[in-house]
């Protein structure tokens, strides 16, 4: 895994990088010795190296058990309790998953509120064989919560209540909250959201570990490229020789340059909820005090045809970050045909991947040509490994990022604020006064 700035070092100036060195070892510093502000939800700095092979091999020995008697596996959490998992799993899994007869099929409850989403889905899982896992430490977060009561009623109602607690896993906390109190009620497998991690840093935990070995891919892997770029930044709490201060101290300077939002830019739809992920980290991590550049996401060259236009041409507020993938996992060729009506028998024999890099390469030029900086950050392929690193990189450049802005990178206060207005409109206990507020507002 290689960052190049090139592009983006034509109005850089190797001094103005060279004048964050101080800073970024001191952030290192506040990161490693747990001095900073949110200090208390640092745990995932050592998780790579220090997770238990005890932990693993249950978690392996658990996915063993239940794939075998699962048709769909549901996960139910919203943010972090499930984006990191779905970025692995849609990265690693077959494109066409639904339709290659691969079971376990990983689905998503508990992220939206849609009652025509979980009625389709209780439809289907009438006829199909499924077990679940429900994540959240306290076990009342509204959308999940709703979620796994109703999946909870069809499942028991299905296999019978014995059967139904063996086809359910509770990931929470330790010794509190009301999903650890039913599941220490009716016997579910249970495993620890750790106190110091938080959701959106949490797909390293059993939160992500679980349903991603549920996919039938090698966690051990995810692992152990996560271990590389926590002993990078170890080994390396510089500027210099370490992608992960680079990639921060250019983020940094976009932002006080007025380069307000970033965009994600990946050439292969595999990486569409790793740029979710993505979005979740940097933007709940970020935005707080008026502060923080808006993390935004396009897949090329698809959206080349619909936001392609604003990027070249629109608003000079932003710069990309292009995920640039090397290999491919396998290969096809454009074949001649003697007509060439279509005229592309000047790109025959070769690869569709060698098209699509140099689309990638033309469409960076365009875009620094149109006064947007690139970073570029090439990766080998896409696999188990190679998602580890990127999830440390982004994780540890995420908390250097947010201490340079000087914001608590580990809380989300403005999170709240949509939820007491929905809990006093729904006329939730404790909540009289600021509903009848609410409903005067909207003229109800």
């Amino acid at each position: 895994m290689k960052l190049e700035l090139n592009h983006t070092f034509s109005f850089i100036s190797k001094e103005s990088m060279q004048s964050y060195e101080s800073k970024v070892a001191s952030t290192y510093n506040t990161i490693f010795n747990r001095t900073g502000a949110g200090n208390d939800f640092l745990g995932w700095v050592n998780l790579p190296s220090e997770i238990d092979e005890s932990l693993i091999a249950d978690i392996e020995q658990t996915a063993s058990v239940l794939r075998k008697k699962s048709d769909i596996f549901v996960v139910i959490g919203i943010g972090g309790s499930y984006l990191g998992a779905r970025a692995v799993i849609e990265a690693l899994q077959n494109h066409f998953a639904p339709l290659s007869g691969e079971k376990p099929l990983i689905v998503y409850a508990g992220h939206n509120m849609s009652e025509d989403y979980l009625h389709e889905l209780i439809a289907v899982l009438d006829k199909k064989d499924y077990s679940m896992a429900v994540i959240s430490k306290s076990g009342t977060t509204t959308e999940p919560a709703i979620a796994f009561r109703i999946l909870k009623q069809h499942i028991i109602n299905k296999y019978g209540e014995q059967e139904a607690s063996s086809r359910i896993v509770a990931i929470t906390d330790k010794a509190k909250g009301a999903l650890k109190q039913l599941a220490n009620v009716k016997g579910y497998k249970t495993y620890i959201v750790p106190d110091d991690v938080g959701g959106r840093f949490s797909v390293l935990t059993p939160v992500g570990l679980l349903p991603i070995a549920m996919a039938g891919i090698d966690i051990r892997a995810l692992i152990k490229g996560a271990i590389e770029i926590e002993k990078l930044c170890k080994s390396n709490p510089t500027l210099n020789g370490n992608i992960v201060s680079e990639y921060a101290v250019v983020r940094h300077i976009m932002y006080e340059s007025g380069k307000t939002n970033e965009i994600m830019v990946n050439y292969e739809p595999r990486l569409v909820y790793f740029s979710e992920w993505w979005k979740q980290l940097y933007g709940e991590s970020h935005g707080k005090d008026h502060k923080g550049i808006f993390p935004a996401s396009v897949t090329f060259s698809t959206d080349l045809h619909s936001m392609g236009q604003y990027i070249q041409d629109g608003l000079r507020n932003l710069f990309e970050t292009v995920i640039s993938v090397e290999n491919s996992n396998h290969e096809l060729c454009i074949p001649m045909e003697d007509e060439d009506l279509d005229q592309l028998n000047y790109i025959a024999g070769r690869r569709i991947s060698e098209v699509n890099h140099k689309a990638e390469l033309g469409t960076i030029l365009a875009h620094v040509d149109g006064g947007v900086p690139v970073i570029r950050l090439v990766i080998p392929e896409v696999s188990e490994y190679v998602l580890g690193q990127l999830i440390y990189f982004f994780e540890m450049a995420c908390a250097v990022s947010g201490y340079m802005l000087e914001v608590n990178p580990f809380d989300q206060p403005g999170v709240e604020a949509y939820k007491k207005n929905m809990f006093a409109l729904l006329g939730k206990k404790g909540y009289e006064e600021k509903t009848e507020a609410l409903n005067k507002r909207l003229g109800i």
